[in-house]
């Protein structure tokens, strides 16, 4: 039982500063900023507010974890830079 309200007080601590947080662009930040950041890394949370979008293939990573990080890392492999990403789905995600 101590576990769980400390889990839920930490959960609303969280969740209160998402909400309350501000990103340069003013249609960016908040909860979304909040899970780009918590769940894709800092990187990604940064690249969403300042208007890049979450590219599909981090969003799968969430539902089959395995597969995105070595498509990605294949992708690596075989030397696909920024710039190919770009070419590829354009400046929307990249």
């Amino acid at each position: 039982m101590r576990k769980w309200i400390v889990s839920l007080m930490v959960g609303m601590l969280l969740a209160g500063s998402a909400l309350t947080a501000s990103a340069m662009n003013e249609n960016r930040g908040g909860m979304m900023g909040f899970i780009a950041g918590c769940c894709f890394g800092m990187r990604a949370g940064a690249a969403y507010n300042d208007g890049k979008e979450i590219h599909w293939r981090e969003w799968i990573s969430l539902i089959i974890p395995i597969i995105p990080p070595v498509w990605a890392g294949i992708d690596g492999a075989n030397g696909m830079t920024t710039s190919d990403y770009v070419k590829k789905y354009g400046l929307t995600f990249f």
